[in-house]
């Protein structure tokens, strides 16, 4: 289990693993008993990826669960034949990480996240939120292929919304905070934070730094509303560890990664936490409240 976008004690990255293991044993796998699962928690760290990911491939496991498309791609680089499943992954055709959703080939298959076109949903949520947005500085990291084509249809969409998009690379963070603080001093101003192992990782630090310049902000994961973000929208990314579960016991009775398919996210959920807005000052509009699935006060 390649845990990149998490820390051991991350309460999203837990819940996933216990996700998994409930799933994982009711389909008859107890590790210690009859599986042995061992874990490596890179909390985003490219460096630290990459070794983890070298020894996970060098103890020769019967199959790897990866989260997020930068440790993928150290994984697919580093072996073709040990079967790999992924969550987490954004637009995994484009990537070139399987050869078509339906049927992968190779040793990869796994459970999509978001495809591009998100980035414009989230800008278009944010513009809702709050009608009077004109510049929106957009988190991404430059490493990630997902990540840019989000922040791609971000910007295609921008023109049409009354709204200048500012991209500010997660890859360093000391420059993320300050782009952020300059940022934040203009008029009418957002933040979208785009899925990547470092918005994961850092997401406590980006929820504050948000707070302390009262910038109305968007996310990809309900983990951040929950966490005093004002907005977000996206699948529950807990769930696809039941989904990997399941593809790693069909691997593990003798089916190949090349004839699974992947797996799309059904359901998108908009959270609003109206704690953070009054906070803000902001009054959500009414049109948006009635079609969030959860509010929190």
């Amino acid at each position: 289990m390649l845990m990149s976008l998490y820390s051991q004690t991350d309460r999203e990255g837990q819940a996933s693993i216990a996700a998994f293991l409930d799933t994982f044993q009711r389909l008859g796998w107890t590790d210690g008993r009859n599986v042995r699962i061992e874990y490596r928690w890179t909390a985003g760290d490219a460096e630290r990826q990459k070794t983890a990911a070298e020894e996970l491939v060098h103890s020769a496991p019967d199959a790897i669960v990866v989260a997020g498309s930068p440790a993928l791609a150290v994984l697919q680089r580093l072996t073709s034949t040990t079967p790999i499943v992924f969550t987490q992954v954004g637009d995994p055709v484009a990537a070139g990480f399987v050869a078509s959703l339906a049927r992968p080939g190779g040793n990869v298959t796994g459970l999509q996240g978001y495809e591009p076109a998100m980035g414009g949903k989230w800008l278009g949520v944010l513009k809702e939120a709050v009608p009077n947005l004109r510049r929106a500085a957009v988190l991404f990291g430059s490493d990630g292929a997902a990540s840019v084509a989000y922040l791609r249809t971000a910007e295609v969409i921008a023109p049409s919304l009354g709204v200048a998009v500012t991209p500010v690379d997660v890859l360093d963070s000391g420059a993320t905070e300050r782009a952020v603080t300059a940022f934040a001093g203009q008029p009418d101003t957002g933040l979208i934070v785009l899925p990547h192992p470092k918005t994961s990782a850092d997401r406590g630090s980006i929820i504050i730094l948000a707070a302390r310049h009262r910038l109305p902000a968007i996310y990809f994961s309900r983990i951040f509303t929950a966490e005093g973000g004002l907005l977000s929208y996206g699948f529950d990314p807990v769930a696809t560890w039941r989904g990997a579960a399941t593809y790693v016991d069909r691997i593990l009775r003798g089916e190949k990664p090349a004839d699974l398919p992947v797996q799309a996210p059904t359901k998108f959920e908009l959270i609003v936490n109206l704690k953070t807005a009054k906070a803000l000052g902001l009054t959500v509009p009414a049109s948006l409240l009635s079609t969030a699935d959860e509010v929190i006060e």
